[in-house]
Order: structure tokens, then C-alpha cells, then sequence
């Protein structure tokens, strides 16, 4: 019973992402996690190094570009982000 409630919270936090994830530049993506530092790394392009980057400070985010490119995105402090992070850092 709980594999199956874990499984549909997991099911509607993907679907309640889908609209945003579908709007991305580019049509692939590759997303990693980092939980003991609490950054999410969005990477737009196979991840390689950036040649520069932009901090949006007010958001805590990262843009990362190679030339004129968009390739990356970092968000700092990710778990605190959107209504959700707040009840699942709570959780935790």
C-alpha cells in the first residue's frame, strides 16, 4: 500500500511539472539532484563546461553559457523553491 501511494505522489509531482518541462529550449534535458547541497542542475545540452555564467542573485539561480548559449541551469537552495519544496523539506 505504501509503494502505491509513493508511486502516485511521484506520478502527480511529474505531472505538475510536465508544463514547465515541455517549454524547455531544447526537447532533451538532463536533471540531477544534489540532496546534501540542495542544488538542482538542469543541463540543456549533453553537460559540458560552461565558458560563462550569469547568478540571477534574487532567485538563487545559475545560468550557464557556452558562447550565446543556454546550455545549464543551477538552482541554489532547490527544496525551498515552489509551494510544495517547503512540505517536502518539512517531511524529510
Amino acid at each position: 500500500m505504501a509503494k502505491r501511494t509513493a508511486a502516485a505522489k511521484t506520478v502527480e509531482e511529474i505531472s505538475g511539472a510536465l508544463p514547465h518541462l515541455i517549454r524547455l529550449p531544447t526537447g532533451r534535458a538532463w536533471i540531477d539532484y544534489d540532496q546534501e547541497a540542495d542544488v538542482l542542475y538542469i543541463s540543456l545540452k549533453r553537460p559540458q563546461k560552461a565558458t560563462d555564467t550569469e547568478y540571477l542573485e534574487d532567485e538563487g539561480i545559475l545560468l550557464r553559457y557556452r558562447g550565446k548559449e543556454l546550455v545549464g541551469v543551477t538552482v541554489l537552495g532547490a527544496s525551498k523553491r515552489g509551494k510544495k519544496g517547503k512540505a517536502r523539506q518539512r517531511n524529510s
